[in-house]
């Protein structure tokens, strides 16, 4: 059975290598994608979603631009990891416009829609997701699964020791859809062993399109420095491994409940997942704590090499 998906998103590379797989998968039905300032500013996750939408053919998706901000936060930004507009590669120039709706109305709308065929994919800062859950707390009992991908829950983060980017951005809109939702939080203790060959990655590199622009993707590099072999090894492609995950199974989770970092410093978007259940007073999220590797390998090899 296809499975209806929102993307709640700010590309970035790899919410563009995620979303790039699920366009092409028979499997998965995009019915939207909602923006989200996170990598980089509103204005440009909106106009690379809708680049991205551009270069597979997929213009028929629903943009809808969603915050410009975090919830209570001043917004930090990763154009040095993702690049300039917060998107490497060559993709081409949208020929479409956004919806009118806010990404926020947006989501509320496919919710209403579609019900429990529809999952949420949040792959950037949960800002837009949080929102609309402060206006409808049913939200979450109306959909299948709510997936997040951020956080480092037994692992060092990639911002500060305890903190992954997503999480850290907006940490108060994180606590607010865990204590909500008890969604499927996918974070680096698996997205970090889920890696994509830097031969498949150097070998897409002298392709024509697309295929050269999913390799800056992939890569977070410039072309030049792809087919140099400048690449440190396999790459870990952190959002696309929850699409994997929805095609494959390729997680395992366990739900516990969580606390989440929403002060200043190291443990600002962190998370601490109770795994010996010595509090009975937090909500709880369903940790993704183990990767099957090799599965996840041959499926998103397989799902790049065939767009």
């Amino acid at each position: 059975m296809t499975r209806k998906v929102l993307f709640d998103t700010d590309p970035g590379c790899d919410d563009a290598v995620a979303l790039a797989i699920a366009l092409a998968s028979d499997e998965i039905e995009v019915v939207g994608v909602s923006t989200v300032a996170g990598n980089t500013a509103v204005g440009n996750t909106t106009h690379n979603a809708l680049s991205i939408l551009e270069l597979f053919d997929r213009t028929d998706v629903p943009v809808a631009r969603g915050c410009a901000g975090p919830l209570c936060r001043d917004l930090e930004t990763a154009e040095e990891i993702h690049g300039p507009g917060g998107i490497r590669g060559d993709p081409p120039e949208p020929t479409s416009e956004p919806v009118s709706q806010h990404g926020v109305e947006f989501i509320r709308d496919q919710v209403g829609e579609y019900g429990d065929d529809l999952s949420i994919v949040a792959i950037g800062p949960q800002t837009n997701l949080a929102t609309a859950l402060a206006i409808d707390e049913d939200l979450p009992a109306t959909v299948d699964d709510i997936y997040l991908m951020g956080g480092a829950a037994l692992c060092p983060g990639n911002v500060t020791p305890a903190a992954e980017f997503n999480f850290y951005v907006d940490p108060e809109a994180v606590s607010r859809v865990v204590r909500g939702a008890t969604p499927k939080v996918v974070g680096l203790d698996v997205t970090e062993a889920a890696t994509v060959p830097a031969t498949t990655i150097e070998e897409l590199a002298v392709e024509d399109e697309p295929q050269r622009t999913l390799a800056a993707w992939l890569g977070y590099s410039e072309i030049d420095a792809i087919r140099d072999g400048a690449l440190a090894g396999d790459q870990a492609i952190h959002d696309a491994t929850v699409i994997v995950d929805l095609l494959d199974d390729v997680l395992d989770y366990r739900e516990v409940p969580v606390a989440v970092g929403t002060g200043d410093g190291d443990f600002r978007g962190a998370i601490a997942p109770d795994v010996e259940g010595a509090s009975d007073d937090l909500p709880t999220a369903q940790i993704a704590l183990d990767v099957d590797e090799s599965s996840h390998r041959d499926r998103i090899v397989d799902a790049i090499r065939g767009l």
